[in-house]
Formats: structure tokens, C-alpha cells, sequence
């Protein structure tokens, strides 16, 4: 669904997420189901090779599972992906083998998508003769399936290329129009460009080539950007269109739409450009190379040409190219040529653009090198000469702005999520600000974003200092309303007297000192959300109020006559304990349960020791930063120090604790344990090896460290003293231990004692 409404960042994540739960519940037929999906996400981005690989794990999963449900796609998609490089003697098996298998199925949908593959292949072998008689049995089908349906609308598209092959271009429009309609009934993006291209191309036959092009308009208005591929078919058909007004502009136009179906792999179409190309020039009475290209390109072909490599700037390979076309085109250097090279050796240069550089005096130039990014080992970038003026100087440093712009807008395309996903996107915790390195916080993260798709009301508990305010702006953000207010509120910071007034709001003269009107932090966060920290320190006779707004989403302000709805969600916290609250009269019993729907409990930072290393570097860098003392490094006995502290302020304390560190440091330093606090400093006398006390049968171990590590301390030193005591004999070492020998050799294996 999203592939197919041109969200390809958001469909790649929900496939990586499948995958993910597939790593570790693994289901063979739910493997092939994801390797189709992932086949036909890659195909409508023009990933054939991607496709290719997705189709092998396909063909796997169908042969484990016996499954014809994932037999018939994985064959049709491998039909697709060898006629698009024109294997037409496999395409033609593969198309035999669908046949096969639909049969068996009785499935009118599938039986009808193997007719669309075999008509597309007889108009590429061109066998208009069989394409008709497919197209005869494919319409009996059509009156059996679903109305409206994807393989419907995917035999639509085959059909009106039969019409236009078969030179009845007004049948094929009216076929193109009905079905275009149809599509942006049950929003098919996808689908919808693809058909209003084929009725754009079918106006242009008909003699009405200005109405093509307003359809074509209408359709770039959308809201997504265009995959390679359409935007290469977008060209071939405005080729068409422009072909008799401009003759030269046509031809540049056909060629640009060539490279890219050739870059992407897809020959099938590359060749349909060029034979469309040859059959207007003939129509045309044009040579094979027309008259007029010479003709400096106009603004509007530049410009188009711009949008087209912004398009493709994801593509490394195919934006130098287009790049280097670019620049010859619009004549602002005076020479450019594509570099590719294989970072994996020392090759250099292994290809380069056939085009012969135009000779100039040496010292007149200057050469300059674009990179626009690369692709596994292989590096792509452009090679230009500019002349060596201030013009020619100031020019390239216009193209390097260019090139890197394009590369943001890549990246900006494959990291946005736009909105409208069915299921929601598991963020990381990172990029919620959150750091969750134990399992228990893994797990408490994994619940704040299931609570963040809803509107419930959640309260979080824990003691001072461990984070409730960072978790509540990251459940903001990762809830539909992160684009509006997200306001904290401290319930304990404000006057008892006036908290009505500023949770609720007032009217001017609704009191003394009430001198004009006031909205209030409810009504100030409309759209968004609204913490209430503490809020075990709310006066009692203000909860009522509280508790009525979040039962009605009603407040009544100060001084007002009639109440007033707002939307808004509301996040509570406390390190109070609310249960004894109320026990005591101190907390409404109501308000409790209506602020308790979902209550998330975030463990103190010495239950969670295991995060304080990530902790500790995520605020070495983020205050270094900012007090601009880069290269600052902690020793391992520092970071011993801080993991064994109990930290009674927990993350809080950790972050002034480094702060404090960060500020006292040299650039570049190492942190070692006497730059700590004198309590954490003092809270570990550590005394050295050679000067312990201890007697041969005693171990010393700490019992703040976590009960599974103090357990394997004792249990080593008591192996190492029985075998020592017994000359390594292990009968006698395993009574002397009360194990049996093979319970001594187990505890030895899992310990790694030798």
C-alpha cells in the first residue's frame, strides 16, 4: 500500500520490521510472503537488481512451503524482471509455468495477471496476432474478478499499449480514461500515473498533444515525488507530445529517457523508447539524426532537467551521467566527463564518458572534480573544466553547492516519514533522545511507542532524576501530534491559590490582580501534549477540576459563564506514591484511576547499571560540544568507578557529574578517578591485589554489582582453591566442593577455568 502510493521510505521500513520479526519467529510461508511484497516494492522503485535477489528467496521459501499462493507471484515478478532485460526465451518458460499453476489454483485474479504477462511479452516479440487472441480470453476473465482491483488495473495499462500498437488510438484512450478514474477512486498512486501517462500519450495520437500535456500537469501537483522510472516515461511521452512543435527538444527528450531505462536496467523499455523515437521521425519525414540539434537547449528543457536530477540524485550512477548531460547542455563548462572508480584497489579511473573532450590551451582551464556519492565499492562523480576566470572559478563552486544539495535531497527522501502509514514506524531510541540499553528499558520503550499512537492518558512513576520528562517529550514526538505544543507544567512550582488560574485559565476581573485575560497551560497546548510533573502535589480542591477535563475534555476559566472543549493530551508524573496518597486522603481516588489508565514505571538508574557506559559517552560528547572540549576520553577504572556508584540522583546526577568533569578537563584528555566527586571517588577503596589481607580460604567480593556477577566471583575462587588444595586432581576437587566430577567439569566450561 505504500509502495504503491509512492511512500517507498516508509513501505522499506515496515519491510525491515517484517524481516525483523521474521529473524526471530521464523515462519517459511511469511518468508515468502515478505520476499514477494519486497520483490514488488523494489520493481516499482526501478531496483531490478534488488527485485532479482528478492525473487531467489521467493523461489526458497515456495519450494520449503510447498505454498502455490507463493509459487504463482514469485514466477510472475521473475517473468517481469526477465522481460524488462529482454530474455524473452525465459520469459516465455516462465510465463508456460504460470499458466500451469493458475490452473490448478482457479484463481481469476492470478489467471488474469499470467494474460497481462503473456500479452506485454507478445508486444515485445511483436505478435500483435497473439497479443489479440490473449487479449479475446483475457476479457471473459475480467467479468469473473473483483471490480476495480490492482491485476484489473495492471491488464487496463496492458491493454491500451495493445490498442496503441495496434493503431487504435481511440479505443486505447477511452480505455485509458475509464481505468484512469477508476484508479483515483481507491487512491493507487502508482497506478494513476502510470494510466494518466498512457491517456496523456493517447491524446498526443489523437491530435490533442496540448491536452496530454495539461494531463500531465495535473498529475505532477501531487504531493509525492515520481520514481526513475515514471519520470523516464514522463519524458518519452512528452517526446511524443512536443514532436512537431519541437522537433529537436523531442529527440533530446527521447535520448534522456533512454539512458535512464538503460541505467535501471530495464531494456524492454529503452527499446520502446527508441523504436516510439524512430517511428516519429519517420512520420516526420526527419533524418535519422534531425536537423536542429545543434540548437542551444531553451530555459524550460534546463530546468526540466534540473527536477529530473534532483529525482534521481539517489542513484549515484545515473546522476553523474545525467549531471555531466546537464552541464554540456547549458554550455557553462567547457568540457565534462563521467569518472567511475572501484574503491576495493588501486584501478583509478575504470570508466569514463565516450565523448572526446574539446581542446583548449592547458593554462586556460581548471579541472574540477564533483562527487555525487557511491554505490557498494564503487565511487561516481563528474569531471569538469572550467575556465581558469573568476566566472569560470565562482561556476564551480555553484555546481559543488548543487551536487551536495542534490545529495541532501537523497538522503531527506530515504530517512521521511510521511504520515498516512497504516502501522506505525518503530523509531529508534536514539532519535527520540532516548538511550535504552537493558532489557527492561528496551521493553519500556517498545510500550511508550504503542501508547504513543493512541490518545490515552498515561502516567509516569519514578524517583527524582531518572528521566520521566525526556520519556514523555520522546512519547510526544513519536505521537501524531509531534508538529504541535508539547508543554511541561509543575504542579508544585506554582501557588496554591493560583493554580486554578493557571492550569484553567481566567477572565479579566475575575479576581483581584486579574487585569486582563489569561488562557491558561491547557488551553495553551491545544493540538499537542501537556505534562503535569508532579502532580501528587496538586491541591486537593483543584482536582476536581482536573479530573471533570479530563472526563469531558472540558475546562470552565475563571470568570467564564459557558465551558470550553479542548484537545489535548495530557501526561502525568510523580515520584510520589500516589497508592498511599490516596490511602491518606491527599489524592482524589478518581483522579487517580482516570490519570492511571496507562502507567509506565522507569527503574532508577542502579537498577539499570548496564546504560551508565552509553550514558557516559552520550554526555561526554554532548558537553564537550558544548563547552568545546572535543577528544575527551574516560579510563576504564573512571568508568568502574561510575558504574558501581549508587547514584541516590540518577541520571540527573550522572549528567551534572560529567558536566562538572567536562568543564574541569583539558581538550583531548583522559578522565581518571581522581577528577571525581570525593563521594563517588570515596565510595570504592578499592585495595590492590599484593596488599589484601586476605587468608587463603577467604574471597572479598562487593554486593552492590548484580547478584549473577557476585555468584561466578565466589564459585571461581572456590574452584581455583579446591584444585589448587588437591593438585588439580578433580575427584577429590569436586568432593572437597560437594559435586559430583561431571557438575565440576560443567561449572569449569561455563566459568572458561582451563
Amino acid at each position: 500500500m505504500n509502495a504503491r502510493s509512492g511512500d517507498f521510505s516508509i513501505a522499506m521500513s515496515h519491510l525491515e520490521a517484517a524481516r525483523g520479526l521474521l529473524n526471530r519467529f521464523e515462519n517459511v510461508w511469511l518468508r515468502g510472503r515478505l520476499a514477494i511484497v519486497s520483490t514488488a516494492t523494489a520493481i516499482l522503485q526501478s531496483d531490478f537488481v534488488g527485485a532479482s535477489t528478492f525473487v531467489e528467496e521467493a523461489y526458497l521459501a515456495a519450494r520449503r512451503s510447498g505454498s502455490r499462493e507463493i509459487l504463482i507471484p514469485a514466477i510472475g515478478n521473475f517473468a517481469t524482471l526477465t522481460l524488462a532485460r529482454q530474455d524473452f526465451n525465459q520469459t516465455t518458460s516462465l510465463v508456460s509455468e504460470m499458466f500451469q499453476a493458475v490452473r490448478l489454483s482457479g484463481d481469476t485474479n492470478t489467471e488474469l495477471n499470467t494474460h497481462a504477462t503473456a500479452i506485454e511479452l507478445a508486444l515485445a516479440q511483436g505478435d500483435l496476432t497473439r497479443a489479440s487472441a490473449l487479449d479475446d480470453n483475457a476479457t471473459l476473465l475480467v467479468a469473473k474478478g473483483p471490480e476495480a482491483s490492482l491485476y484489473q488495473h495492471m491488464y487496463q495499462l496492458v491493454r491500451v499499449r495493445l490498442r496503441y500498437a495496434q493503431g487504435r488510438a481511440q479505443d486505447g484512450l477511452l480505455i485509458a480514461m475509464n481505468a484512469l478514474q477508476s484508479a483515483e477512486r481507491i487512491s493507487d498512486t502508482d497506478m494513476s500515473r502510470r494510466m494518466t501517462l498512457l491517456a496523456a500519450e493517447g491524446l498526443g495520437r489523437v491530435g490533442r498533444p496540448l491536452e496530454g500535456a495539461s494531463l500531465i500537469l495535473s498529475s505532477a501537483r501531487g504531493p509525492h515525488l515520481s520514481p526513475i522510472e515514471i519520470s523516464a516515461e514522463t519524458n518519452k511521452v512528452v517526446a511524443r507530445l512536443i514532436a512537431r512543435e519541437d522537433p529537436a527538444a523531442s529527440e533530446r527528450l527521447f535520448a534522456e529517457a533512454a539512458r535512464v531505462f538503460e541505467c535501471v536496467g530495464n531494456a524492454n523499455a529503452q527499446r520502446d523508447v527508441v523504436r516510439d523515437a524512430c517511428e516519429l521521425r519517420t512520420l516526420a519525414g526527419n533524418n535519422p539524426k534531425p536537423a536542429g540539434d545543434e540548437r542551444r537547449p531553451s530555459p524550460v528543457e534546463l530546468s526540466d532537467q534540473i527536477v529530473t536530477l534532483l529525482q534521481i540524485a539517489g542513484n549515484p550512477s545515473l546522476f553523474a551521467r545525467g549531471f555531466r548531460s546537464w552541464l554540456a547542455a547549458s554550455n557553462c563548462v567547457l568540457g565534462a566527463e563521467v569518472i567511475e572508480t572501484n574503491d576495493a584497489g588501486s584501478d583509478g579511473t575504470i570508466a569514463t564518458d565516450d565523448d572526446d573532450l574539446p581542446e583548449h590551451d592547458a593554462s586556460a582551464l581548471r579541472w574540477e572534480s564533483f562527487s555525487v556519492g557511491k554505490v557498494g565499492l564503487r565511487s561516481y562523480g563528474v569531471r569538469a573544466a572550467v575556465p581558469r576566470t573568476v566566472a569560470g572559478v565562482h561556476m564551480a563552486a555553484v555546481l559543488h553547492r548543487f551536487t551536495q544539495l542534490a545529495s541532501l535531497v537523497a538522503k531527506a527522501r530515504e530517512t521521511c516519514h510521511p504520515l498516512g502509514s497504516p502501522f506505525p514506524i518503530e523509531a529508534s531510541e536514539k532519535s527520540l533522545d532516548l538511550i535504552c540499553a537493558s532489557d527492561g528499558m528496551k521493553e519500556l520503550f517498545r510500550t511508550l511507542q504503542q501508547v504513543a499512537a493512541t490518545t490515552a492518558t498515561v502516567l509516569l512513576t519514578g524517583e527524582t532524576g531518572v528521566g520521566k520528562e525526556l520519556f514523555v517529550k520522546a512519547l510526544h514526538r513519536a505521537s501524531a501530534r509531534s508538529q504541535h505544543t508539547f508543554l511541561p507544567f509543575n504542579c508544585s512550582t506554582v501557588p496554591r491559590e493560583m493554580i486554578d488560574s493557571q492550569l484553567f485559565g481566567h477572565k479579566r476581573g475575575a479576581f483581584t490582580g486579574a487585569i486582563g485575560d489569561s488562557a491558561g497551560v491547557i488551553r495553551a497546548a491545544a493540538g499537542g501534549t501537556l505534562f503535569l510533573d508532579e502532580i501528587g502535589e496538586m491541591p486537593l480542591e483543584s482536582q476536581p477540576k482536573l479530573l471533570r477535563f479530563l472526563e469531558s475534555g472540558e475546562i470552565l476559566p475563571l470568570g467564564e459563564t459557558r465551558p470550553q472543549h479542548v484537545d489535548v493530551r495530557v501526561v502525568a508524573a510523580t515520584n510520589a506514591n500516589l497508592d498511599q496518597l490516596v490511602a491518606e486522603g491527599r489524592f482524589r481516588e478518581d483522579l487517580y484511576y482516570r490519570l492511571n489508565v496507562i502507567r509506565l514505571n522507569i527503574p532508577p538508574l542502579r537498577e539499570r547499571r548496564e546504560e551508565i557506559p552509553a550514558l557516559v559517552e552520550h554526555f561526554l560528547e554532548q558537553f564537550g560540544s558544548e563547552l568545546h572540549k572535543p577528544m575527551l576520553r574516560i579510563a576504564d577504572e573512571t568508568l568502574e568507578y561510575l558504574v558501581l556508584y549508587r547514584w541516590p540522583g540518577n541520571v540527573r546526577q550522572l549528567a551534572n557529574e560529567i558536566r562538572r568533569l567536562v568543564a574541569m578537563a583539558e581538550p583531548g584528555t583522559v578522565i581518571m578517578p581522581a577528577h571525581l566527586s570525593e563521594d563517588i571517588a570515596q565510595s570504592r577503596r578499592t585495595v590492590p591485589a599484593h596488599r589484601s589481607p586476605r587468608l587463603f580460604d577467604e574471597v572479598v567480593t562487593r554486593i552492590d554489582q548484580p547478584l549473577s556477577a557476585a555468584v561466578e566471583h565466589v564459585e571461581r575462587a572456590a574452584i581455583q582453591r579446591a584444585l589448587a588444595m588437591t593438585d588439580g586432581h578433580l575427584d577429590e576437587a569436586a568432593r572437597l566442593l560437594g559435586l559430583s566430577r561431571k557438575g565440576l567439569y560443567l561449572k569449569r566450561q561455563r566459568l572458561n577455568l582451563g
